[in-house]
């Protein structure tokens, strides 16, 4: 059964295949803004109680908006304004 994808949402399901300790908990997807992205969860312990860490990548690369150019050292104009 295919799911219906819709933007601004997601799904998590169980990761049966950790293969190491740090492998996240649950792994699914979620459209952002039309964006494809795998979504990751490691269920943690904190102060207050447990909670879900998560992180987000991009499922293709090609669909990420571009980078802005970082400057080189020798291309920034040394001349001090006073």
């Amino acid at each position: 059964m295919e799911r219906e994808v819709r933007d601004n949402s997601g799904v998590l399901f169980t990761n049966d295949k950790k293969d190491n300790e740090r492998a996240p908990h649950y792994k699914g997807s979620i459209m952002v803004n039309g964006v494809d992205y795998w979504l990751s969860a490691w269920v943690k312990q904190g102060k207050s109680g447990k909670f879900m860490g998560l992180a987000v990548s991009p499922k293709d690369t090609q669909q990420q908006a571009p980078k802005p150019a970082s400057k080189r050292v020798e291309d920034m104009d040394d001349s001090v304004p006073f």
